[in-house]
């Protein structure tokens, strides 16, 4: 028969192997985390200004030094279509805008405004023209020498007016002194008379 102290013995080995074997074995835990009390901000890209794009029905835009192809002739510059570029201002009669371009004295160019769109962020100010470029001294003849390739013209003498000859207004003959003399309503009455006398001549004698 097992003794008291055998059994205890057993069951201490028994209650120890179970423990080291619960050790042994991986468990989970869930961690508490302290959860955020205020509002978690949102990352956000930087806002873009006004820019404009060129139109897609046109191959590229040429970008001037001022507003104005007559007083601005020269090219600094293109946009080819769909290109952007930064907007900065207009000219005071809004056909023109102010680009940013890199690359020219200022950074800053002019572009026609309907060869391109403008994006409706922002609000662009009017920016004044810049001084117009000194137009190049046009070379000058001198007049002397000018007259010697002129040809001399001979004032041609303008025809006179010739006054057409006085009308001539027609005078009628009178043909009645070539004519009898006796007028013709005598002449009838004349003839009647005799006529007359000869029918009651004629009446009498059939009596």
């Amino acid at each position: 028969m097992v003794s008291r102290s055998v059994k205890f013995l057993i069951f201490f080995l028994l209650f120890l192997g179970v423990g080291m074997l619960a050790l042994a074995l991986p468990f989970t835990r869930t961690a508490q985390a302290q959860q955020p009390t205020g509002s978690v901000p949102t990352v956000t890209g930087t806002p873009r200004g006004p820019y404009i794009t060129v139109n897609l029905d046109v191959d590229f835009v040429n970008v001037r030094s001022g507003p104005s192809e007559y007083f601005y002739p020269k090219i600094i510059g293109i946009l080819l279509r769909g290109q952007t570029a930064p907007a900065l201002g207009r000219s005071p009669d809004g056909s023109w805008i102010q680009v940013y371009y890199v690359g020219v004295p200022g950074n800053t160019g002019w572009v026609y405004a309907p060869n391109v769109s403008l994006n409706s962020a922002g609000f662009l100010p009017i920016v004044e023209p810049p001084p117009t470029p000194t137009p190049p001294a046009s070379p000058t003849i001198n007049p002397t020498f000018e007259a010697a390739f002129i040809p001399p013209q001979t004032p041609t003498r303008l025809p006179t007016f010739t006054p057409p000859p006085p009308l001539e207004n027609p005078i009628f003959a009178d043909n009645a002194e070539t004519a009898s003399r006796v007028p013709l309503g005598l002449i009838v009455l004349f003839l009647g008379f005799v006529g007359g006398l000869i029918a009651a001549i004629s009446f009498l004698r059939g009596r």
